[in-house]
Order: C-alpha cells, then sequence, then structure tokens
C-alpha cells in the first residue's frame, strides 16, 4: 500500500525536476573532407618544443567544367581551377608512413577534418591557417 504513493511522489518529483532543468543535449556535426588530388612537395617533419611532431605537405586538386550553353561534348570552353590544401598529419604511425613514402607528384587520396588556426609568422605577424588534418592518406600511384 504504502509502495504505490511513494514511487508516485517519485515519479512526480523526477518528471518535476526534467521539466524546470534544460537537459544537456550534444548536438551531432560532421566535419569530413575527402581529396583526391597529386602531392605539390616533398612532405617535411616539423616538432615545436613540447609539441607533437607533424608532417606537413601541399596537395592539389582540380576541377574542370565547361562554360557555354552547349551539350555535353558540343564546344564551349573547358575552364579549370587548381585548389592547393595544406594537409598536417598528426596519428604516429601514419605520420612517419606519410614522411617516407609520400614524394612530390604522388596520387594520393586524403581523409580527414577541416581546421582553421592562427599562428605568428617569423616577423611577429599574425596570421590566418586553413589546414586538413589526415585521418586517412592512400598512396595511388607516382
Amino acid at each position: 500500500m504504502w509502495r504505490r504513493p511513494a514511487w508516485q511522489v517519485f515519479h512526480q518529483f523526477v518528471r518535476h525536476e526534467s521539466d524546470t532543468v534544460i537537459p544537456l543535449v550534444l548536438e551531432r556535426s560532421m566535419n569530413r573532407v575527402q581529396l583526391l588530388g597529386r602531392v605539390g612537395q616533398d612532405p617535411i617533419m616539423r616538432q615545436v618544443e613540447g609539441k607533437n611532431p607533424v608532417t606537413i605537405f601541399s596537395l592539389a586538386t582540380n576541377e574542370m567544367w565547361r562554360t557555354g550553353d552547349s551539350e555535353v561534348g558540343q564546344g564551349g570552353d573547358v575552364s579549370q581551377k587548381t585548389t592547393w590544401h595544406r594537409i598536417s598529419v598528426f596519428r604516429p604511425g601514419l605520420r612517419d608512413v606519410t614522411y617516407q613514402y609520400v614524394r612530390k607528384g604522388s596520387r594520393i587520396y586524403v581523409e580527414g577534418k577541416i581546421d582553421y588556426g592562427e599562428y605568428t609568422d617569423k616577423n611577429n605577424v599574425r596570421r590566418q591557417a586553413t589546414t586538413i588534418i589526415a585521418d586517412n592518406v592512400i598512396f595511388l600511384s607516382e
């Protein structure tokens, strides 16, 4: 007999508390980048004192499109754009393999996330930097 009223009081208290307290809900989001391109420079390994080493290299991706009102394969001008990306590899095993085997001109596939940061150059000027933090690097060809 006493169990049921106690349970109802507890249930009402919990419901009241959950109605008045704003629940902490973590929003899901995605930051994923996939790039297929050619390496623009041999990778370099850098290590700032007290921080993890990183392998850095540039990657060129290419876009082509046809301009004008013509159908596919029928005249029109072909336009092209090359975009350069800074790739940073922090994962220890991947970092070392990338440094050892990736070379200028290699065709590679990179998966990772985009990161925006700021640094101070050697002239004490603050600069913005955009980099791709690589989670995976797949070597396709030379």
